[in-house]
């Protein structure tokens, strides 16, 4: 094997190990790295979008892991939520060619950031009261989920934590659920993609690695950072990404 090759295993497994750490501690770090695999790798986005979306799989199930072993994810909810986000992940994976997606990414970025400021605002509380959510919003949210993460191939953490965190649930209850809602929907994406014959499995084996071992450290510490900081931590990258999102559609549309 080539230098350049060994020097391209080496960043692609930095890349996931990186934005799996942002998976596991706060539940958002997918949205870096396709961006980070096309622009710093060098590898076809449509190559990319599949990889990643199987690397959620196995990153997905060591995160949860880690939360259930800390009693962290809220099971009743996270059933819900799944129910009505993987049916709407095939739904989303339909509709990637209908929609425009520029418009979704818009909206995405606005929800990102407007969520990301809301959570900087003082608080009379150090943290949320984890509020009953009634079972038909639940469905709701997770269909929101499901459809707007595999329209977007972000996964699922990027969409639900900002909606979670705007409903007065827990950071650490969100980023957990957070965990658990993305399986479905990465599973429904990886589904497509084998049918469709678009999946790089060496690519996606070594993402899953990488992205495995980084959230497996990243939700070990999220449960060793005081809460009122892992909430800065959240809400600080809610805001940077909803920045990101909405820069690089800004760049989309005047170029």
């Amino acid at each position: 094997m080539s230098f350049v090759a060994i020097s391209e295993l080496v960043w692609i497994a930095f890349l996931g190990t990186v934005s799996g750490l942002m998976i596991g501690c706060i539940g958002i770090g997918g949205v870096i790295l396709v961006p980070a695999l096309v622009f710093v790798a060098g590898i076809g986005i449509h190559i990319a979008i599949p990889a990643a979306m199987f690397a959620y799989i196995l990153s997905g199930i060591t995160a949860s892991a880690v939360f259930a072993r800390n009693k962290s994810i809220e099971w009743e909810t996270a059933t819900w939520l799944c129910i009505g986000g993987t049916p709407a992940a095939f739904a989303g994976a339909w509709a990637v060619s209908i929609f425009d997606s520029r418009l979704l990414a818009g909206c995405l970025g606005l929800l990102t950031l407007l969520s990301g400021i809301n959570s900087l605002r003082p608080q009379k509380l150090a943290e949320p009261a984890n509020p009953k959510i009634l079972h038909s919003v639940l469905l709701v949210v997770g269909a929101v989920t499901g459809f707007l993460s595999s329209l977007t191939g972000t996964g699922g953490p990027l969409v639900l934590v900002p909606i979670l965190i705007s409903m007065r649930l827990a950071v650490l209850t969100s980023v957990g659920l957070s965990q658990i809602v993305q399986l479905p929907v990465a599973i429904a994406a990886t589904a497509g993609n084998l049918v469709y014959g678009k999946l790089d499995l060496a690519l996606a084996a070594i993402l899953a690695i990488s992205l495995s071992g980084g959230s497996w450290y990243g939700a070990k510490l999220a449960h060793a950072v005081p809460r009122a900081m892992l909430r800065v931590i959240v809400s600080a990258a809610l805001v940077l990404i909803g920045f990101f999102i909405l820069g690089n559609l800004g760049r989309q549309l005047m170029g």
